[in-house]
């Protein structure tokens, strides 16, 4: 098998700078915060994607806030998927009767984030919402909605800010198109 083309992150397009992305995330913080005055919520992000916008998500929310991760894997290859998800790694803190956004990088298929979402109220939390950076909804193929949303965007590839293409590009800052020529 060979192994993926590497093309130079200055080579990609930027969709979305730095600065647009952290202005996104303080309005949806400030919203977040508005919504949850006076309460204590949790956010639950997926790894490996959700870690960066987490991370500011969390700062970007002043009510008292908690975050834990799951890992999930979704099997099939390049574009498409079986629709099968699996856990890998499940929360560390109880969630019942508690206040929880589960934080992802990108809707897209809506194939986990449905499965997450299922799991997640197993748990019994007060309240259940969806934070996404970037939704995708022409490839849906469940019907899921998140409750904030930085940005919607076309069908394209995305890397940066912690999206990837086999695991790289993760540290990029800013949002930008893959190519699509580039071997996805």
């Amino acid at each position: 098998m060979s192994s993926p083309v590497f093309v130079p992150a200055s080579q990609c397009e930027i969709l979305f700078t730095t600065d647009q992305i952290a202005d996104r995330v303080v309005a949806i913080g400030r919203q977040i915060t508005e919504e949850y005055k006076g309460q204590s919520i949790v956010l639950v992000g997926v790894l490996k994607g959700a870690a960066i916008f987490l991370a500011d998500l969390a700062r970007a929310i002043e009510v008292d806030n908690t975050f834990d991760f799951v890992a999930v894997s979704s099997y099939g290859k390049g574009k498409t998927t079986t629709g099968a998800v699996k856990l890998i790694k499940d929360l560390d803190v109880p969630i019942e009767g508690k206040h929880v956004i589960l934080v992802e990088d990108i809707l897209d298929t809506g194939l986990t984030l449905s499965y997450l979402r299922k799991l997640m109220l197993q748990h019994k939390p007060a309240t259940l919402k969806i934070a996404t950076c970037l939704d995708k909804p022409e490839r849906r193929l469940v019907p899921i909605e998140a409750d904030y949303v930085c940005f919607k965007i076309p069908n394209k590839f995305v890397i940066g800010y912690g999206m990837d293409y086999a695991e790289k590009y993760r540290n990029v800052p800013d949002i930008r198109l893959f190519p699509e020529d580039a071997g996805h």
